[in-house]
């Protein structure tokens, strides 16, 4: 069995084709991929490698070859960097450069005895075209998605901030499957501090491979144990050039339909891009209520099981003889009964979110009906349990972020086993020790309850309602923005006196 040679990180030029190939075939050992072609012209002998999957066979063929074998010159590495007008070349010159190039789409070629290997970029990069948004559908404003290509994502964010002042920043991260990713900023607006504890946390970090920008963000999180997304996850293009122009960090990462957002605080899970394009009369409203279905979304289902269980006088007098009879013909006690509604509403949604569109809408709307009914029938729960159930699920989906929306949902059952065990003052507990660990939380280094705590009172209004444009002159001030201005106050002042 041939001995598989050690890959060295050393110089090992100058060599001998043969000695190449023997050397190229050794690492790729038992693989087909590599494709080792030798050619000679001008009485020297050229080598020309790469893996046939992975680079743009037309383009090599008319780009490269064609004019390196149909010359006249001889030929030297210095000689093909200059006639051969490629942007992409390089030269290389230790195996561990070598081996990720050709992985990455990168032809080589070796001329014999020389001290380099030169290489050009070919990737043959598969790429879907710009599609609208499947978790982060918007009724007004720009419909297009992020897609899996880094290039196409780069693309996009340039076009809509279009100034030499956007920085990114190239970063690989990965050591067995490495993967690009971009930290995306403005220079002249972003804090130092975050670009650099960002930066850090990239650069440190040491795993085999990262799948996805949602696997990313678990890795550099704050706090990783706590179930609230520390970094908000965006597929939308114009909602990360929207936190870059505010003064945010963004991360994209190759095969990744989705881009990073931090410093993020917990009241922009509950931002849309609707916000900003709707009057601020609008808009304000529509975020207050996003805000109240998350409080009810947790609280309402343990207020039932509480009332029910331990404080009868709290409910009116007619409403507790509806839920009596209803409840007349139930044999379990009303916490077991709420858990297994929302572990009902829960499958019913994992299966419609994992079947075909078309078949998982028809299983969410029919389940949801044959089931609950037949649960009321059969006597295993109360049809006034359903109707609070039915709106605590409703009032969890209004949550723009779906990860923040999936948080939520998952805090309605330990709400629910402590209003069960210990009553209103299970519910008060829980809701003390939530507010605690938000006001312990941060990301990036900043507090997560901002502008809440610390009280900041200028950015309230970007943050739990809107105001007209012409008085958001100034950006978050929690975020310590090398520029807080947005506008001058005084042109706007001047504005308003000429429309006057």
């Amino acid at each position: 069995m041939r001995k598989r040679m050690k890959r060295s990180s050393k110089n090992v030029f100058p060599l001998k084709i043969d000695e190449l190939e023997q050397l190229m075939k050794s690492e790729f050992d038992k693989s087909p991929d590599l494709s080792f072609s030798k050619y000679e012209h001008q009485n020297k002998k050229i080598a020309v490698f790469f893996i046939p999957y992975q680079v743009q066979p037309d383009r090599v063929e008319n780009l490269l070859l064609t004019p390196l074998l149909e010359s006249k010159e001889e030929w030297s590495n210095t000689a093909i960097l200059n006639k051969i007008p490629l942007n992409s070349g390089k030269e290389y010159q230790q195996m561990d450069e070598i081996l990720p190039g050709l992985i990455t789409g990168k032809v080589m070629i070796y001329i014999e005895d020389e001290a380099a290997v030169v290489s050009y970029d070919f990737l043959n990069k598969e790429k879907r075209s710009l599609e609208g948004a499947e978790t982060e559908s918007v009724v007004i404003g720009p419909k297009i998605a992020f897609t899996e290509s880094l290039v196409t994502n780069l693309n996009v964010i340039r076009w809509n901030i279009r100034t030499p002042d956007l920085a990114i920043e190239e970063i690989t991260i990965g050591k067995r499957a490495p993967r690009e990713v971009r930290l995306i900023y403005l220079k002249s607006l972003a804090n130092d501090t975050d670009v650099d504890t960002m930066r850090q946390r990239l650069n440190e970090l040491d795993v085999d491979n990262v799948e996805d920008s949602n696997v990313l963000m678990q890795y550099i999180e704050d706090d990783s144990a706590s179930i609230f997304p520390q970094f908000h996850t965006t597929e939308l293009p114009d909602r990360t050039s929207y936190a870059i122009l505010k003064g945010k960090i963004a991360v994209l990462m190759e095969n990744s339909p989705s881009a990073l957002i931090a410093p993020s605080t917990f009241f922009s899970f509950f931002e849309s891009t609707e916000d900003l394009y709707m009057r601020w009369n609008s808009g304000s409203p529509l975020r207050f209520i996003r805000f109240m279905s998350m409080f009810i979304s947790v609280v309402l289902t343990p207020m039932y099981v509480a009332a029910v269980t331990f404080h009868y006088e709290i409910i009116p007098t007619q409403l507790l003889i509806s839920i009596g009879q209803s409840r007349a013909g139930v044999p379990f006690p009303p916490v077991f009964e709420a858990l297994f509604l929302e572990l009902m509403i829960e499958l019913l949604r994992e299966a419609g979110a994992r079947l075909p569109t078309k078949v998982g809408q028809t299983i969410g709307i029919v389940g949801g009906v044959v089931v609950g009914t037949a649960a009321v029938q059969a006597g295993i729960t109360s049809n006034i349990l359903i109707i609070f159930i039915t709106i605590s699920a409703l009032a969890s989906f209004t949550a723009p972020s779906y990860q923040m929306g999936t948080s939520i949902r998952l805090l309605r059952f330990p709400m629910i086993v402590l209003a069960g065990i210990l009553g209103l003052i299970g519910i008060m507990f829980g809701l003390c020790m939530l507010i605690i660990h938000l006001l312990k939380m941060t990301s990036l280094g900043r507090p997560y309850l901002s502008p809440i705590y610390p009280i900041r009172f200028e950015d309230l209004n970007k943050a739990l309602y809107r105001l007209p444009q012409n008085f958001q002159y100034k950006r978050f001030i929690s975020l310590s923005l090398k520029d807080s201005i947005r506008f001058s106050k005084r042109n706007a002042n001047e504005k308003k006196d000429i429309d006057e």
